[in-house]
Order: structure tokens, then C-alpha cells, then sequence
């Protein structure tokens, strides 16, 4: 799997439940890894293919890893994707 490709990061139904969960705000690792029935590593390794395909941010906050959804990462799913709801020309 190529790690920068978003349609790649996002197949994977743990990666898209990480996506919804930080839709609703930014989250720590442990506050992700409450919802999903796999360990809290798994859970890193997953927010690091979000990360590699741009869809999510993180920031330290103290000894904490804050992740947050990335607009830009998304925008360019939305640019790609309208482009076939679009009347041909």
C-alpha cells in the first residue's frame, strides 16, 4: 500500500472509525483506542497512515499527541471526486 495515498488510508474501516471519532474534535491515542477493539500501538500505526496521506494532524500537547482532522487532506479527496458529478463538457 502506498502510505501517502488517501483512497488507501481510508479503505481500512478501523482508519475511517478514527476519522468519525476526530470529525467530533481532536483526540489523544488513548482517547481513540477506547472505541476500536485493537490495541493502542495498532491504533498509532493506524493515525500514522492517516498521517503519511495528510487526512489527519497531530500536535504535542505536553507528553500527549493531539490528532486532528486535516482539511487540506480532505479537500483534496473533495477536488478529485467532484470532478465525476460534474456535467461533461
Amino acid at each position: 500500500m502506498d502510505s501517502h495515498d488517501a483512497f488507501s488510508a481510508i479503505a481500512d474501516p478501523n482508519r475511517r472509525h478514527l476519522l468519525e471519532e476526530l470529525r467530533r474534535g481532536p483526540k489523544s491515542v488513548g482517547e481513540l483506542a477506547q472505541g476500536l477493539p485493537v490495541s493502542r500501538p495498532a491504533v498509532s500505526q493506524h493515525l500514522k497512515v492517516l498521517l503519511d496521506a495528510g487526512l489527519v494532524q497531530a500536535k504535542a500537547t505536553g507528553t500527549r499527541r493531539v490528532y486532528a482532522v486535516s482539511e487540506g487532506g480532505f479537500l483534496k479527496l473533495n477536488i478529485w471526486l467532484d470532478q465525476f458529478w460534474q456535467a461533461p463538457a
